[in-house]
């Protein structure tokens, strides 16, 4: 993987800190605006990881693969992944 590692791990850690403060919340009974809000920043938060790791993938191993001739299966990949995004 060559995306931004510290990146990707900063949000990683930020959204379990989200997590565990979702768990909290529904332990505490809070408002179930609120935990979804809370929800939402999570999601959010993971597809950023999502995207940026898609888009290191881009930038060079489907970038690679077209370079070596093999290109088809790298856009075949990321085909079925943005079909499985938006199910």
């Amino acid at each position: 993987m060559r995306a931004d590692k510290k990146k990707i791990t900063r949000l990683l850690n930020t959204a379990k800190g989200q997590l565990n403060g979702i768990s909290k919340m529904i332990e505490e009974d809070r408002y179930c605006i609120d935990i979804s809000t809370q929800i939402m920043a999570a999601q959010a938060i993971l597809n950023k990881v999502n995207n940026e790791i898609l888009r290191a993938h881009m930038n060079h191993c489907v970038k690679e693969a077209f370079e070596e001739g093999n290109g088809e299966e790298k856009v075949n990949e990321i085909i079925d992944i943005l079909e499985k995004m938006y199910k």
